[in-house]
């Protein structure tokens, strides 16, 4: 690790002067990188939300492909998940308390405590320590694992986590392949990087995400000529999550994951998606202990600068599904 991240560009570089990245950014190889990531299993394991958002005296109400979720701890911590609906005479459990670990609806008192009773029944659940899971098996279809499928992160101890939470009109292929288009960074986020340069892509690893990745080399901007140059590689470990890690430079082992989970149709009929994207940073420099000790501080400006990223990203996803939908899309 270099003794100083930033560096200083000879000279600032205008937008418009930057090398076209079109010819690299095949829409095949996008395409196929997509299609290896679709065919990994998931397990039928969805991302619903952060593990920070979960408190010990209410439940968390989440959708995913049009099924309503209560998440919550029963006594012992452990998280328990099931249908969002009573099933007495369908109030939002989501609205209702927790005590000592057990869930009580609001309309008639009915008490669940995540085993199966009167009609209800729950549904696998998962705490990762930064992130919720729900099994749903009837939605994903796919041999369930007992454990979602996760990548290497950096030690808890020793690093500061924050997860950002948008929607989209669009489907989680869209928000997948706007992640394995790397070679848009530069010219789409120009606030944000320069100097972006994608390896050669070899023909893929097949079922191993490690052998089909995006190595990346890019510059944060700081401020004026400062940026901070970094490698990134992007890897899709499974069919809704892509994950970047920060291999060399400031930050090594830092982990993004953006993961992206179907919400359902809108009123119109549109598909909604959830991306669910979480940053795990970690340095080896000392002075990221007192980063770690400003953690509180830290996330929210950790989910903006991701949030600002995503208002663009976002709009590539909408994009692309829209082109998709209406048989207008390249290729």
């Amino acid at each position: 690790m270099s003794r100083y991240p930033l560096r200083l560009r000879r000279e600032p570089l205008a937008w418009e002067d930057q090398q076209p990245t079109w010819r690299e950014a095949r829409p095949a190889v996008i395409a196929d990188a997509l299609k290896r990531a679709q065919g990994r299993p998931s397990g039928n394991w969805y991302v619903v939300g952060a593990t920070r958002q979960l408190r010990d005296d209410r439940p968390l109400g989440r959708t995913v492909a049009g099924r309503e979720i209560v998440l919550w701890r029963d006594a012992e911590g452990t998280l328990r998940a099931g249908p969002g609906a009573c099933p007495h005479l369908g109030a939002p459990l989501k609205d209702s308390p927790v005590r000592c670990g057990t869930l009580i609806c609001h309309w008639h008192g009915m008490s669940l405590d995540g085993q199966p009773f009167a009609g209800w029944s729950p549904w696998p659940a998962y705490d990762d320590g930064v992130l919720l899971w729900v099994r749903l098996d009837d939605v994903g279809g796919e041999q369930p694992l007992e454990r979602p499928v996760l990548p290497e992160r950096p030690d808890p101890a020793e690093s500061v986590a924050a997860v950002l939470t948008v929607a989209g009109r669009c489907e989680p292929e869209d928000v997948v392949a706007n992640r394995l288009d790397p070679w848009h960074g530069a010219w789409f986020h120009p606030y944000s990087f320069v100097d972006l340069t994608v390896a050669p892509v070899t023909d893929g690893g097949g079922d191993d995400p490690g052998l089909d990745a995006f190595t990346v080399d890019v510059s944060f901007k700081v401020a004026g000529r400062a940026v901070v140059p970094v490698r990134a590689v992007f890897t899709a470990p499974e069919p809704r999550t892509v994950v970047m890690h920060i291999t060399r430079g400031e930050g090594e082992g830092s982990v993004v994951e953006t993961h992206a989970t179907p919400l359902g149709a809108d009123r119109a009929g549109n598909p909604r998606t959830a991306v669910v994207e979480a940053v795990i940073a970690t340095s080896g420099r000392p002075g990221f202990l007192a980063a770690r000790a400003a953690a509180p501080a830290l996330r929210p400006l950790m989910r903006a600068a991701a949030a600002r990223l995503w208002r663009d990203d976002l709009a590539y996803a909408e994009r692309r599904w829209a082109l998709r939908s209406t048989g207008r899309f390249p290729g």
